[in-house]
């Protein structure tokens, strides 16, 4: 049994990604500092798969604590990371806590692999470093762009930084995944989207209006050039994503497939805008939402959404799920943590 560290591992795609690994048979050990998700997540994941991984509580800024745990763990076969800040506008605000958070974590972790005789490694990477594309859907092939964001600029930096070393270390192989932008929940209602404070994603703010937490959903911009005048992303359902990584882990682990550094989007291959989402969840749950228009967000672009040919051909993985899906299952998610 092949034995992987999720970092971020009780976040929330990172706990839909230790479902699925444990359910495909690898042993799973979590990493998390708890500064945006919670211990009782290990309980929705024994909920479902009936193995309660191992767990450290470890902030990965601490160098010291990286080396330590290292040391202990020296059988670990792959790593999926995904330990991060990750909200646009927090980090354009913040920027110093991005960098610090999400890079030095990362150059923490890779040098203590660099010990290790092979290692596999899944980057929790993002479509942000294309910024706003010239052409969609985004290809692989599209130039990465300077970041409009501190929070985008980490996840570019974070790739350079693998590729490099995977240029150097022929022992160590790695995908990076271009997320789009994961929504939903797992089908039991046993994990989901659980944002502490005011949330900076969509569907969570969309829930907490439906269910009264929020007086209203605030929408950034309504003047941007599509055709009802706000932005436009590619949703795809946090378990289709989860999937993904089983797939790209299980390329990397094959020696006949693995490239040594690869990249790949994550995505539907289809575009929804903000106004789309909100007319979809209220037809799905029948709930209405009270909404308002509001400026512009830093940091935000127009619209992106993916190209996932090379995804679907090379990987052999493709969104399963729908919008509408993925919208029902957050519907679920939230009324559960009510109960």
């Amino acid at each position: 049994m092949k034995k992987i560290l999720v970092t971020g591992g009780l976040g929330y795609i990172g706990s839909h990604v230790v479902v699925e690994l444990q359910s495909s048979g690898f042993e799973v050990v979590i990493i998390d500092d708890l500064s945006n998700s919670s211990l009782d997540v290990l309980d929705g994941i024994f909920d479902i798969t009936g193995v309660r991984p191992i767990f450290e509580k470890i902030d990965l800024k601490e160098k010291e604590l990286v080396i330590d745990f290292f040391k202990r763990h020296s059988d670990i076969d792959g790593v999926i990371h995904f330990a991060a800040a990750k909200a646009v506008g927090e980090s354009v605000d913040d920027p110093l806590k991005y960098y610090e958070n999400n890079i030095s974590s990362l150059v923490y972790i890779l040098k203590a692999l660099q010990d290790f005789k092979s290692t596999k490694f899944v980057f929790s990477s993002s479509c942000t470093v294309y910024g706003q594309a010239d052409e969609l859907p985004i290809t692989e092939n599209a130039p990465v762009k300077e970041a409009e964001s501190p929070y985008g600029n980490t996840k570019k930096i974070g790739e350079q930084m693998i590729k490099d070393l995977c240029n150097c270390n022929d022992s160590f192989a790695a995908i990076a995944l271009r997320y789009f932008n994961p929504i939903g929940g797992h089908s039991s209602a046993k994990i989901g989207e659980l944002p502490i404070g005011v949330p900076q994603n969509l569907v969570p703010f969309v829930t907490q209006t439906a269910i009264g937490i929020r007086k209203e959903l605030s929408i950034f911009g309504k003047d941007y050039p599509t055709p009802d005048g706000t932005c436009i992303r590619d949703y795809i359902h946090v378990v289709d994503l989860a999937k993904a990584h089983i797939v790209a882990l299980n390329r990397l682990f094959d020696e006949k497939k693995s490239n040594h550094y690869e990249v790949f989007n994550i995505g539907t291959g289809k575009g929804s805008s903000v106004l789309e989402v909100v007319n979809a969840f209220m037809r799905v749950t029948g709930v209405n939402l009270n909404y308002c228009f509001t400026d512009r967000r830093c940091g935000d672009i127009v619209s992106a959404y993916a190209d996932t040919i090379k995804a679907n051909t090379v990987l052999g993985w493709k969104a399963r799920l729908s919008l509408e899906d993925a919208l029902a299952s957050a519907w679920k998610w939230e009324k559960s943590l009510q109960n």
